[in-house]
């Protein structure tokens, strides 16, 4: 392993770690933020700082996100007198360290090219280990450069070890209820292991028709086909929801929170947990959001790729129809692709928050009926229909294979539109005057006079 290769793994592991904690760190704010403006309410701004000059620091409630992180360090770790010691402290890294080892094979960007000499100065000192160079960007190795890929560990099959790592927080939740040593926590414990297993099967299976249309179970080639052609969402848009809503089921999260229902086990399989333990469970719950959300970008959001972005440059053109094309440096191109994946990563992150807040928590029967009865048939029925689809397709003529090479151009420009227009409305969201409107809500006294009074019946007259 050459210098620059060894720097650039470590470069990207502190990158996608980083990414994921720092996310899963804010989103623990926005629940509480977006809730309250969801529901009408002051929500955080009671943790604060008080400095000399500015005076009380609350920086929008982002304080209490730290407060709580310092807060499950100095707490008691109390453990159960009959518990299991050792699964019982084990439980909760087997919850959090998959989430972290998933990033692994999820890619970021495109390979980068990277000039093998060293940068000298006018004194003839090293000043910069590496330097992207300009153009096209290097496809593969050569004498005077190395190629970097996207992502830290880029294997053959990477959705294969994301499956296989996604399965260990079923042992994770399962060993905590049974070593607790409370009824509750085994309940949710039970809850938690047949929901996952059961909502797994349809992730697994809604994936089957974009490995069919993909050809690979790389990740980074299934982001290159969609670059080449048009993103997953356009060609599998029934897997997308199907995979949408089994990655919120994975997480236990609000509408699938049934293992942890407050109302009917207390806190499911992790009541009897406290201090930084209970942190380990609560942080790896927001850490599988940003993950899933990672995934449904590489596989169905085109991962790095931009409208008419491409590996030498920007391009738009619509099937044999060169409309421009302009060379970016290949350090831009990075930078771009960078930016888009963690991005629209933002994005399905704020999408799986805002779900919380807005749908009500399923009954335990219509948990199970949903996945099994309605998630399941729809994810065979998409195999099927994409199969048909597949066979077609590869025994049309040229002519149509060019009407599709057309459309996927056209759901480029369709997304490019679509990024321009919210966008400019974000900007336009951020530098407009806030307007306070004050709502004031009569009495019903004075609700009912309105109305025209209370009804008196003959009796009471």
């Amino acid at each position: 392993m050459s210098g620059a290769v060894l720097l650039g793994t470590i470069v990207k592991i502190l990158v996608m770690v980083g990414f994921v904690v720092n996310v899963a760190a804010l989103l623990t704010w926005y629940d509480r933020r977006g809730s309250a403006m969801m529901q009408d309410r002051v929500g955080p701004n009671r943790a604060m700082i008080k400095l000399p000059i500015i005076g009380e620091l609350r920086i929008a409630g982002l304080l209490h996100t730290a407060a709580d992180g310092v807060k499950f360090f100095f707490k008691e770790d109390f453990v159960p007198p009959n518990a299991d010691k050792l699964l019982f402290a084990l439980a909760p890294m087997l919850c959090m360290i998959p989430v972290i080892a998933l990033t692994a094979v999820i890619p970021m960007c495109d390979d980068i090219c990277v000039s093998q000499f060293w940068a000298h100065g006018h004194d003839g000192n090293l000043f910069f280990p590496a330097m992207l160079r300009s153009g096209v960007g290097c496809p593969f190795p050569t004498a005077t450069h190395v190629v970097i890929d996207g992502a830290v560990a880029p294997l053959d099959m990477g959705i294969l070890f994301v499956f296989a790592f996604a399965g260990q927080g079923i042992v994770g939740a399962a060993i905590a209820g049974w070593a607790s040593d409370n009824k509750f926590s085994l309940m949710g414990a039970l809850r938690a292991s047949s929901q996952m297993v059961s909502y797994e099967v349809t992730m697994g299976i809604s994936l089957i028709g974009a490995f069919m249309i993909y050809g690979t179970l790389r990740l980074d080639d299934m982001v290159r086909w969609q670059g080449e052609n048009t993103w997953g969402i356009f060609v599998q848009p029934v897997a997308f929801f199907l995979f949408f809503a089994a990655a919120v089921a994975e997480s236990k999260r609000i509408p699938f929170d049934l293992p942890e229902a407050e109302s009917e086990l207390v806190s499911g399989y992790f009541t009897e947990y406290s201090g930084m333990k209970f942190g380990m469970f609560y942080f790896a719950e927001y850490m599988e959001v940003v993950t899933s959300s990672m995934l449904l970008v590489t596989i169905f959001l085109g991962g790095w790729n931009l409208p008419f972005f491409h590996r030498d440059g920007l391009t738009i053109a619509f099937g044999d129809e060169m409309l421009f094309h302009t060379n970016v440096p290949h350090i831009w191109m990075t930078i771009f692709g960078v930016v888009a994946f963690f991005g629209k990563t933002l994005f399905l992150c704020w999408i799986q928050a805002f779900v919380r807040w807005s749908l009500p928590r399923f009954r335990y029967d219509q948990l199970m009926k949903l996945g099994w009865r309605v998630l399941l048939p729809a994810s065979l029925a998409n195999i099927f229909a994409t199969g048909i689809g597949y066979l077609a397709l590869d025994h049309a003529t040229a002519y149509v294979k060019g009407g599709f090479k057309v459309a996927g151009d056209v759901t480029q420009g369709l997304v490019a539109i679509l990024l321009t227009f919210a966008i400019a409305r974000i900007i336009y969201g951020f530098s407009s005057p806030v307007r306070h409107v004050r709502n004031v809500v009569g009495t019903s006294a004075e609700a009912t006079a309105e109305e025209g009074g209370t009804k008196v019946l003959p009796m009471q007259a």
